[in-house]
């Protein structure tokens, strides 16, 4: 009952919010419903043993509300329960022309998000995946910046063809099952020639590539990022990319494995060119979001990489970064929000000096920036650790070409750093000042989780580890 409480809980709140006629009211609403929905997934994370749940709806057609919280589901559920309070605390300042419908929005997203992780049905998970994605279009297209239109009818381009490519695969599968079924189990059972196998492959995998991305599905994402409200973007940025990555380990890898096996070496060279891609273009940026945005890409590459290694060791580490860098591109979207709304700028060669006028500002980013790099002792350590480590032994050459993305990550991360916090106060920076308690509040509980999950990642791969096992065990 947990599970189908964790998804009705943002979508019946988000469809009450839409009716709230005060700003104020919609925005303390969200966030109350934010934390009951973070309470019920720490109940479900303490809970022994995977919990599911199982009802009637279109049996007409085969499907059913099917829904399953294994370690994986319970993990990502919990990165998405517990980010959204995170981000309606830090924009808890922020003033929004329609805030009824802005909050809305933002919760039906959650339920969409959380109903991904956790759906054992393909239409199930079809029909959240677009849950998912509608209200971030909107969020996008109303509250975004000046360019927010074009970028967000690139947006919709992207994942429009995404959607219908999955879609084609879905009904394909649906066919071709036994008992006309659209089950996790009905779907894994087909059997299907090699052709037909390599085709699917491809239609599901360009889906979920766009989702995450991977190069070279990835131009939409700098541009979303930095025209979409910086609560939208942290959304699509910490959580939403995850649903590429876990619809890859749900559902492609099990569906297809000849198929996977076959493409592996492609898609690992694909990824680690994006890694090396996307932090050469992070260097070269002045603007801390595309900055970010960009960073944001390398490391998902690393997490596509690593997953078809077929590698337990560098699946372990998939797991722990998904959660990892979820926390950690929020805390950085958090300065970087805040810094524009003090200084109307995110320019690096605008800014400098930081550090004299809000020490508490810079020394959050620095956990935040070391964190990005992956320093030990940080949470992204050992995800990284793991993952570098799977792809090591699958090939020592293209891990070490990947390697050289962690020096870049140090270089563009350090050198932001540098640029923002050190160095002479200027006649924009002077208008800096320290951060609120709202937005140091959530700051806080992000830096608390990446020092703690630094020094003890147990916990994590504790809670993972049974996903990783039937994974491997069902090869």
């Amino acid at each position: 009952m947990i599970t189908l409480l964790l998804i009705l809980t943002p979508l019946v709140t988000g469809l009450i919010a839409f009716f709230l006629k005060q700003g104020n009211a919609a925005k303390n609403f969200a966030l109350l419903a934010s934390v009951a929905t973070a309470a019920l997934s720490l109940s479900a994370v303490f809970a022994q043993g995977t919990l599911t749940y199982d009802a009637s709806w279109l049996t007409s057609i085969g499907s059913r509300i099917t829904l399953k919280a294994d370690g994986m589901a319970k993990m990502l559920t919990l990165l998405t329960a517990v980010s959204f309070p995170i981000i309606f605390t830090a924009i808890y300042n922020n003033t929004y022309k329609q805030a009824a419908s802005f909050y809305g929005l933002m919760l039906l997203s959650q339920a969409g998000l959380m109903g991904v992780f956790l759906a054992s049905d393909a239409l199930l998970f079809y029909f959240f995946w677009e849950l998912a994605l509608i209200p971030v279009y909107f969020l996008c297209s109303i509250w975004g910046g000046e360019k927010r239109i074009a970028v967000t009818f690139k947006f919709f381009v992207y994942t429009f063809v995404g959607s219908l490519l999955m879609l084609i695969g879905l009904l394909f599968m649906y066919f071709s099952t036994a008992d006309q079924s659209f089950s996790w189990q009905s779907f894994q059972a087909v059997q299907l020639s090699a052709k037909q196998e390599t085709v699917l492959f491809w239609l599901f995998f360009v889906a979920f590539a766009i989702k995450m991305p991977i190069f070279p599905f990835h131009t939409w994402q700098p541009d979303a990022y930095e025209q979409s409200p910086t609560a939208t973007t942290m959304v699509m940025s910490g959580i939403m990319v995850k649903m590429g990555v876990f619809a890859v380990i749900r559902w492609l890898l099990p569906m297809f494995p000849v198929a996977a096996a076959q493409s592996a070496n492609l898609i690992i060279v694909l990824s680690v060119i994006g890694m090396i891609y996307a932090s050469l273009i992070a260097i070269r940026q002045d603007d801390i979001k595309r900055m970010i945005a960009y960073s944001s890409i390398a490391h998902i590459g690393l997490m596509s990489a690593a997953m078809f290694t077929n590698n337990a060791t560098a699946m372990e580490g998939v797991m722990i970064q998904m959660f990892s860098h979820g926390v950690n591109v929020i805390g950085l979207w958090i300065i970087a929000d805040l810094i524009e709304k003090q200084l109307g700028t995110t320019n690096m060669k605008e800014l400098g000096g930081l550090a004299q006028k809000a020490p508490v500002m810079a020394i959050l980013l620095v956990v935040m920036a070391l964190a990005n790099v992956a320093l030990p002792l940080t949470n992204a350590f050992i995800g990284e650790f793991l993952m570098f480590n799977g792809l090591f032994q699958y090939n020592m050459v293209m891990a070490a070409v990947a390697g050289i993305s962690i020096i870049l990550a140090a270089v563009y991360t350090l050198n932001m750093v540098q640029r923002v916090i050190y160095g002479n106060v200027n006649a924009t920076t002077e208008k800096a000042s320290e951060i609120p308690f709202n937005i140091q509040v959530a700051l806080v509980i992000i830096t608390l989780m990446i020092l703690v999950f630094g020094v003890y990642p147990q916990p994590l791969l504790d809670l993972t580890g049974d996903s990783v096992s039937a994974i491997f065990v069902n090869k």
